[in-house]
């Protein structure tokens, strides 16, 4: 089944009951029993869901995987896999990474006992040298928020291999429909499908897919223990939204290549982060285990001035200036102030992260429009 159809039917039938091509909304808190321990399957809405049951097996097909596990947000699915840590252990996570992330490991997790590295995974001879016998998860982010850098995620899981450490790979800038990690070797595949999946900024969400059983059941347990679940409405909204994923990302990374093209050859424009650049670092590994290069382009102007940074972002008509990415409309962001404001300062220039970089979430809108609004926007 490729992937056009996946989207539609895989793990999805009509309704039993009604014959309803659309997956219904099971909004219940309970289930009755027959007797004591007795049930159709479905004892209590925070353990089992039918609606969000049909999103877990659909999400499990597009990522080639055996499982999935709906959660009520991203983080809430990444606070789950860390729960699978204990303390003393280790993970190693790119220093290129989502703040929430960073937040969430080094801010949190740390008290408890998990360690951390960042490291520029870029470069795998760094992992080489830092993993050790501590390390029992690599977090994986590529492309990398909002560097756009690309990681070999087969190497990563080859020396991950020989150490005994989960791969966890955040596939959220991807999506499915650009890359499958497990079939490069991770164990995790971690999505906010808050962006790219439900695709529409109406959903707040996270999935995580895996194959191995014992893995499953641990998450599994974790999940019903902890209560992190998304409502059957938002499984609704997701499973609609991943139906058109194939058609969305298509536009979109369409569109991106367009106005990341314009960018570079932009008088006011300095670096411009995109992996299908030829002479981006590690395009070859993003040709090889991408079917696509994504419809996130982020720059910096040619002075990396702040003030004039903020008149682009002030000064655009189709694209919104506002926080998240993945949706059908395009957004302008500033990442030092927004999404990894809680990076400290001088971690974030360590990854070329500057005060002055504007982010760009690709839309599928008429690319001239966008580049017409990019071009008003920058001569401001």
């Amino acid at each position: 089944m490729k992937f056009g159809t996946k989207v539609i039917h895989a793990g999805i039938k009509p309704d039993q009951s009604t014959g309803a091509i659309m997956t219904p909304i099971f909004q219940t808190s309970t289930y009755v029993q027959t007797r004591p321990g007795e049930h159709l399957g479905y004892e209590y809405g925070r353990t089992q869901n039918p609606t969000r049951d049909v999103l877990q097996k659909n999400i499990a097909a597009l990522e080639n995987g055996n499982y999935g596990i709906a959660f009520s947000s991203g983080m809430a699915a990444m606070d789950s896999l860390m729960k699978l840590l204990e303390p003393g252990d280790e993970i190693i996570s790119t220093n290129d990474l989502y703040g929430g992330s960073y937040r969430l490991i080094k801010t949190l997790y740390e008290r408890y006992g998990i360690k951390s590295q960042f490291i520029d995974m870029t470069d795998l001879s760094v992992l080489e040298e830092k993993i050790n016998d501590s390390t029992k998860m690599i977090w994986v982010e590529t492309p990398t928020n909002p560097m756009l850098s690309i990681i070999d995620i087969e190497r990563v899981c080859r020396i991950a291999a020989m150490h005994g450490a989960l791969v966890c790979v955040d596939n959220t800038f991807a999506s499915p429909y650009l890359q499958n990690p497990i079939d490069l070797g991770a164990d995790i595949v971690h999505h906010s499908a808050t962006k790219y999946i439900a695709g529409h900024s109406d959903v707040v969400m996270g999935l995580v897919v895996v194959k191995e059983d014992t893995l499953a059941d641990r998450l599994y347990y974790i999940q019903n223990a902890v209560g992190a679940i998304p409502g059957p409405q938002d499984c609704f909204l997701t499973l609609r939204g991943i139906k058109t994923l194939h058609l969305r990302m298509e536009r979109a990374c369409d569109n991106a290549y367009k106005v990341a093209q314009f960018l570079k050859n932009h008088s006011m424009v300095g670096k411009v982060f995109y992996p299908g650049f030829s002479d981006h670092p590690n395009h070859e590994i993003a040709a090889k285990q991408m079917r696509g290069f994504g419809a996130m382009v982020s720059f910096d102007l040619v002075d990396n001035s702040v003030e004039k940074a903020n008149k682009v972002l002030s000064n655009t008509r189709f694209f919104s200036l506002a926080e998240s990415l993945g949706g059908v409309e395009s957004l302008i962001g500033h990442p030092a102030s927004m999404t990894h404001a809680s990076i400290p300062r001088e971690e974030r220039l360590k990854t070329g992260l500057t005060d002055s970089l504007i982010r760009l979430s690709i839309g599928v809108e008429d690319a001239d429009d966008l580049i017409d609004d990019l071009e008003t926007a920058l001569k401001s």
